[in-house]
């Protein structure tokens, strides 16, 4: 059985994500977590009357966010179709929001993540350190980022953007050829280089790494020239129709420069194709 994390905040985004969510699994046993976390405040330094006062305060916003999952569970009921499948488990927190994922995801050994994102604008916030953005560089967790304007369909094709710089560690893979085969879908390996500038030796030492893992996987390598990672991946995406984009997160640098760009906003894909991030 698979054990899903849905941070929520109960906007039009994660509702999305749940959709998404509930729809791309349909087909497989699962215990959803849809989780809220209600962050603390900066501590004030102030005394035991205020820190009373606080705790009245936390017990409030925890019964009234308790309602609001009931809430979130009923919509579900009514606005999605029934799945004997999956099992739901909400909870809500007092809590600093990365710490109660990265300890949830741990205790409950989540396979997934999945977390709504406001399209590129929200996207680009990240630089700021939003709560998705947080995730991605802090939990070792498997994460699926849904933009807003994101609706499901059956994947078809996976893009894997890579600079061949870095090896693959297996349980990343093992989670991305396990998304590809859960859909059916084939797995598009993209290399973007400098002008006739050749893999080095430890590029294609990687490369045929990856070539050998995934020998069961529909996968191919393609490779676009002279142009910059952002408008290849861009380019690769809108032309193929790529379904979802996978990430290494180790590859830190590489994949910043294409969730975290500045003119981020000027890439239109964002805002539609959904971001598996993988980790160690």
């Amino acid at each position: 059985m698979k054990q899903i994390l849905i941070p929520t905040d109960f906007s039009d985004n994660a509702w999305n994500a749940v959709k998404y969510g509930l729809e791309m699994f349909k087909k497989t046993r699962c215990t959803f977590y849809l989780m809220h976390v209600n962050p603390i405040p900066p501590y004030s330094g102030a005394g035991t009357a205020v820190r009373t006062a606080g705790e009245n305060f936390k017990a409030v916003i925890l019964k009234e966010s308790k309602e609001e999952l009931r809430r979130l569970l009923d919509r579900i009921g009514k606005e999605l179709p029934l799945n004997t499948k999956h099992t739901f488990v909400p909870f809500a927190f007092y809590d600093f929001f990365v710490d109660s994922i990265k300890r949830e995801s741990e205790s409950k050994k989540i396979d997934l993540i999945i977390m709504g994102t406001k399209g590129a604008t929200g996207l680009k916030k990240m630089t700021i350190g939003s709560n998705t953005g947080d995730v991605i560089t802090k939990v070792k967790c498997p994460l699926l980022a849904i933009p807003e304007d994101a609706q499901y369909t059956e994947l078809k094709e996976v893009a894997l953007p890579t600079d061949y710089h870095t090896g693959y560690d297996l349980s990343a893979l093992d989670t991305l050829i396990e998304t590809v085969t859960m859909n059916k879908a084939e797995l598009r390996i993209l290399h973007i280089s400098k002008k006739g500038k050749a893999l080095s030796e430890e590029q294609q030492k990687n490369k045929d790494f990856l070539s050998d893992y995934l020998v069961d996987v529909d996968h191919s390598f393609h490779s676009l020239t002279g142009q910059s990672l952002e408008t290849a991946v861009q380019c690769f995406t809108e032309s193929r129709d790529i379904d979802m984009i996978a990430m290494v997160a180790k590859n830190l640098n590489f994949f910043q420069r294409i969730l975290f760009k500045p003119e981020v906003e000027k890439i239109s894909y964002h805002t539609e194709v959904p971001f598996l991030v993988l980790h160690e």
